[in-house]
């Protein structure tokens, strides 16, 4: 395996600024993952931590067996959930939305950071770690998370996606898709991926996560555990009713303790905004940072004087009202991205949580929200980072003598600059020397025009603008044609950037795993989870 790191800078500044060690960051968080005494810290912390909320472990047990079992999760992962029971056990714990087919390759990369993390310090603490996925099925962004990206073979990036089943704005994990829309979906992933000794098996695991009209999340769940049941890794879908059964006692404390939990939020808001920092999401004095489902749909709460209620009035609750609906029906109220850091906690014993850029910069604001739960934020991880290179992407690269830097920041004048090397007839050099030589002549003879009359000299200037013009023209022309001996250099170049910077984006943001799957089998994922990968927030190039 040939991989290689790169300081690819992140386009959120606190999530650099903490990932690096750099400015105020480190002090918006109690623990940073690059110093080891912190990581013993944490494990003190949460032996001690005798008065800090959190679930019944049987129960967390219980819940997660079932779930795990319904998903066709592996009797590893089952060992892992049974050990949960033990109050020695340590969790490192990381999620993102259920996407369709495994959604974009950065979801892979977390899912490996997560086991990576805790094999790492299974051995290093001697004491069972447990890797967990956090499924946000109970996510109501649709759009987000119906469609993934392909490079077709005539380069052109493709989205495939699926209707959004109903039109409510609900929860995620509760729009089952019909078979009509699997079968087409399928349909469709299969027309994008080329033919190879790998496909048919492909297509039939992805059938086989897609059956029973599952939803999105169910879907991603199967698939998550076909990719790393035999790591071991444990799944959770956010959405479950019995996971909200759990969250019941979370909840209530949230809505009683609703106004100074968001004064805590709209402290630490102000201490990173003091840091120099922008503000990722905005906190507002009047936010309950919590969901209700509600007439078929998931509406974000706010407090109105007395009451709870959304932004036009759907519905509308008192505090005591609410506080009974979390304690009778806890499966009608959901976290939004301030109180889901908070659940986390409860449910968990987190050693460490893996989190994105974006991702960093939302939990810097929950730290004195954990400390005003009695809690303490976990020690924050950046997810492991890969681009892709295949090897005929590379000769190419080494052929056009591009380096990564060149595609990312210099693509379109490196590649002028190539093709303007191929230029053996010198068409800019001499075009330009003809128009300059032309101008020198005709313009001073135009000017004199004047003296004759102003509109012989508008005329002329007319006419010295028309030859310019068709100077240039041909000269674009010529180029064109020129450039038509380079197509297939050109497309050679255009698939470099394509693969690499698609869309304007690191290539994990963007495409799904099933195409590399597709061309590769497994072999390259399982040394990405096999082969020990510091996770020190630099990127890596993984050539295949």
């Amino acid at each position: 395996m040939q991989m290689e790191t790169f300081q690819w800078k992140k386009n959120q500044t606190l999530a650099e600024d903490y990932i690096t060690g750099k400015g105020k960051a480190k002090s918006l968080f109690p623990y940073h993952f690059g110093n080891a005494e912190d990581w013993q810290a944490r494990v003190n912390w949460l032996d001690g931590a005798k008065d800090a909320p959190h679930v019944e472990r049987e129960r967390l047990v219980g819940m997660l067996e079932a779930y795990n079992r319904r998903v066709g999760n592996t009797d590893v992962a089952l060992e892992h959930i049974a050990a949960l029971g033990d109050q020695q056990t340590l969790a490192i714990v990381g999620g993102q939305q259920a996407g369709l087919f495994g959604g974009q390759l950065m979801i892979l990369y977390k899912a490996i950071t997560i086991i990576q993390l805790a094999r790492e310090w299974r051995t290093k603490l001697q004491r069972i770690v447990v890797p967990i996925f956090w499924i946000a099925g109970e996510d109501h962004d649709f759009d987000e998370v119906n469609h993934v990206h392909v490079l077709s073979n005539t380069q052109q990036i493709e989205k495939l996606k699926v209707e959004h089943p109903t039109g409510v704005r609900t929860s995620v994990s509760r729009l089952p898709l019909s078979s009509e829309a699997w079968e087409e979906a399928l349909n469709k992933l299969d027309q994008s991926l080329m033919d190879t000794e790998f496909k048919a098996s492909l297509l039939d695991k992805m059938r086989s996560a897609a059956g029973d009209g599952a939803t999105l999340s169910d879907a991603f769940a199967r698939w998550m555990a076909m990719l790393f049941g035999e790591y071991g890794l444990v799944l959770i879908d956010a959405d479950e009713p019995s996971v909200r059964a759990l969250e019941s006692s979370m909840f209530e404390q949230m809505v009683v303790q609703n106004e100074s939990f968001t004064a805590s939020l709209l402290r630490s808001q102000a201490e990173v905004s003091q840091s120099g920092y922008g503000i990722q999401a905005e906190i507002h004095e009047d936010a309950a940072n919590l969901f209700v489902f509600a007439e078929g749909a998931r509406l974000l709460l706010h407090r109105e004087r007395e009451h709870f209620t959304d932004k036009k009035n759907t519905v509308s609750y008192t505090k005591a009202e609410l506080r009974d609906k979390a304690e009778s029906t806890p499966e009608q109220l959901s976290n939004n991205v301030m109180s889901r850091p908070l659940m986390q906690e409860y449910l968990f014993p987190v050693l460490a949580t893996v989190l994105g850029p974006g991702e960093i910069a939302y939990w810097a604001l929950t730290k004195q929200a954990f400390e005003h739960f009695h809690m303490r934020m976990p020690i924050v991880v950046p997810r492991l980072e890969f681009t892709l290179i295949e090897g005929t992407i590379k000769k190419q690269m080494d052929k056009y003598e591009l380096t990564l830097t060149d595609v990312l920041e210099r693509f379109d004048e490196k590649k002028q600059a190539w093709l303007d090397a191929q230029d053996t007839l010198q068409l800019n050099e001499r075009f330009e020397a003809v128009k300059e030589s032309f101008l020198s002549a005709y313009a001073p003879l135009v000017e004199s025009l004047s003296s004759i009359n102003p509109g012989v000299k508008k005329l002329g200037d007319t006419n010295l603008a028309k030859i310019v013009e068709q100077i240039e023209y041909l000269h674009h022309k010529a180029s064109e044609a020129s450039h038509t001996q380079f197509d297939a250099a050109i497309r050679q170049l255009d698939r470099v950037r394509l693969t690499i910077f698609p869309l304007a984006k690191p290539q994990e943001r963007v495409y799904n795993g099933c195409a590399y799957l597709n061309r590769y089998g497994n072999v390259w994922l399982h040394h990405l989870l096999e082969t020990p990968i510091p996770v020190d927030g630099m990127h890596r190039i993984y050539y295949l």
